[in-house]
């Protein structure tokens, strides 16, 4: 048989020599407690390794990622609605200028790029003329002018009429909002004037009846108790309404708060109460002699006076 095919033997393992009887087991490394000298350096070697600069953390793909670039230092800066109108009225006064709106040719702002360029950004310009086609002033001028407008204040093309008939449709809602709102508003001011008209008079008629409380007291015969049971008063509250009604009649009387007391009336004069003033004493002043020109003559006939003085024939 071959000498490869035979099996081959398994190899001795080490027998361990036999310890000698008596003798002590010898211990671990790790097993024997270190020494104050070992401990000592293996803590200076650990601060040493920890005060070492060690690799600078790398930055999340995350962070990195939605960092915002810096805006470039020539950037052009959005202009506010007034600003953008302003500059407007000063590159193109023939449409911008000042006086009542114009329409616009459609797509001005193409144009308004081209000629300008660098001065306005997309979106201040989208702003200021989203502002400026949809006041009223604009649509007024949209149903009226005949044709649009150029940058320079030339006619550039005919309105539409879908477009005249949408600038009427609109302004026919604004004034219909506007109509609602006064007349909302009148309605609110009338309830407010009924409002304080009712308080006013709440507040005379209270007044009136703590002066007629007073008046009553002042003049009445019984005892204050059979007073305020006449009332159904307490005497605190007869006290209290008693010591208002004297200050109120001390300091405004009556009959001058009256909210009704000659309302819009002006003052009349002593005489004549058709505003013709005040009498003359004497009965008004030397009378003219008979009526219409007569004089009385003789036996009281009024006979009127001829020519040069002479009677009228009988």
């Amino acid at each position: 048989m071959p000498e490869e095919d035979l099996p081959s033997a398994a190899p001795e393992s080490p027998i361990p020599a036999p310890e000698p009887a008596g003798a002590a087991p010898i211990p671990d490394a790790a097993a024997v407690p270190a020494t104050a000298a070992d401990i000592a350096a293996d803590t200076a070697a650990t601060q040493v390794q920890a005060s070492a600069p060690g690799p600078e953390p790398a930055r999340s793909q995350a962070g990195s990622a939605n960092a915002k670039p810096a805006a470039p230092s020539g950037a052009l800066a959005d202009l506010t609605p007034a600003a953008c109108a302003a500059r407007l009225a000063e590159l193109f006064p023939g449409l911008f200028g000042p006086g009542a709106p114009k329409p616009l040719k459609l797509r001005i702002q193409a144009d308004i790029q081209q000629r300008a360029p660098g001065v306005f950004t997309r979106r201040s310009l989208s702003g200021f003329l989203h502002r400026y086609t949809t006041t009223t002033a604009y649509l007024v001028a949209l149903t009226k002018a005949p044709s649009r407008l150029d940058l320079d204040g030339q006619p550039a093309g005919e309105i539409e009429d879908e477009h005249r008939v949408a600038a009427h449709d609109e302004l026919v809602r604004r004034r219909g909002v506007h109509e609602e709102r006064r007349i909302a508003e009148q309605a609110a001011r009338r309830q407010a004037d009924e409002a304080a008209r009712r308080q006013r008079d709440a507040e005379f008629e209270v007044r009136r009846e703590r002066a007629a409380l007073l008046r009553a007291f002042e003049t009445t015969t019984l005892t204050r108790a059979n007073f305020c049971a006449l009332k159904g008063l307490a005497e605190a509250e007869l006290e209290a309404a008693l010591t208002l009604a004297r200050t109120e009649r001390e300091q405004r009387p009556l009959q001058a708060q009256r909210p009704d007391d000659h309302r819009g009336r002006a003052p009349q004069r002593e005489g004549h109460g058709d505003g013709r003033g005040p009498r003359r004493e004497g009965g008004g002043g030397p009378r003219r002699e008979g009526v219409g020109g007569m004089r009385r003559e003789g036996g009281g006939d009024l006979r009127r006076a001829g020519a040069g003085g002479q009677r009228p024939p009988q």
